[in-house]
């Protein structure tokens, strides 16, 4: 995706996949609230920036550390997809009594939904995650709806999936996200690759993430859709805050760090 995107912005762009398994894609034991998930998904991606064997990382935004590694920058952003999240519940359960997600996010979120719940982690890929449920491992768990219709699963046998509104369980910050990261000194040419709404909600996003000083073993999120920016935290619960008409990026980050100071 990130390739096709590049290749219609920059021309003569020619590219080669270089995969790289991260952490977070080997440990498929670790906890990512009890270890903390900074950086597992994108450490040995942005060595290989730094030591030369790639030269554009590719990332879900939402995978991102709060800092970004000395002598890197996000140098664009391709449009932002469905951002929501989705419960995937296995056919025949009601109403689910155990459900799997590794999110103190989500579960936080959604016990509002489901007090009744029992809450357990799970880890692996999408398909690995279904089969679980499917299994019987766990009634349900909560997945990305970018992830789900990126890899065009429509469907899936066993499974029902259900949408989750925005006001009932707020996204994390850039998820639906495809960042390119660079070399700091190698930005050029991509300087006019982002989808400039994308770019400016993400950086919102991430100015809040910023002054939270959170990782992924907090409970918080943020979103913005480009009218209402809507967030959660642990402290507060959910808020939403409406810009006044014709507010500047500035203005606008200004306001969303006032709010994040306010709740640690």
């Amino acid at each position: 995706m990130a390739a096709d995107w590049l290749g219609k912005k920059i021309p003569g762009f020619k590219f080669e996949i270089v995969e790289i398994r991260t952490s977070g894609d080997k440990r498929l034991d670790a906890s990512l609230e009890k270890e903390g998930g900074s950086g597992l998904f994108t450490k040995e991606i942005e060595d290989a920036l730094l030591d030369g064997r790639a030269d554009a990382a590719i990332h879900s935004a939402k995978d991102l550390p709060t800092k970004i590694a000395d002598g890197l920058s996000i140098s664009c952003v391709l449009p932002r997809d469905w951002c929501a999240d989705v419960l995937a519940i296995r056919d025949g359960v009601k109403v689910p009594s155990l459900i799997a997600t590794g999110s103190p996010r989500r579960r936080m979120q959604l016990k509002k939904i489901f007090p009744q719940a029992v809450w357990t982690e799970i880890r692996g890929n999408v398909t690995t995650r279904l089969d679980k449920i499917v299994s019987g491992t766990a009634d349900a768990t909560i997945l990305s709806e970018a992830g789900i219709k990126r890899l065009g699963i429509e469907s899936y046998a066993g499974v029902s999936f259900t949408r989750i509104k925005p006001e009932i369980c707020v996204p994390a910050v850039g998820q639906g996200i495809i960042a390119v990261e660079t070399r700091s000194s190698e930005t050029f040419g991509f300087e006019n690759c982002s989808d400039s709404e994308t770019c400016d909600a993400l950086r919102l996003e991430r100015e809040f993430l910023d002054a939270l000083g959170g990782g992924c073993q907090s409970a918080f999120a943020a979103n913005f859709d480009g009218k209402i920016f809507r967030f959660f935290h642990e402290n507060s619960g959910f808020q939403q805050i409406k810009f006044p008409e014709g507010s500047s990026l500035e203005e606008r980050i200004k306001t969303v760090r006032e709010f994040a100071s306010g709740l640690v």
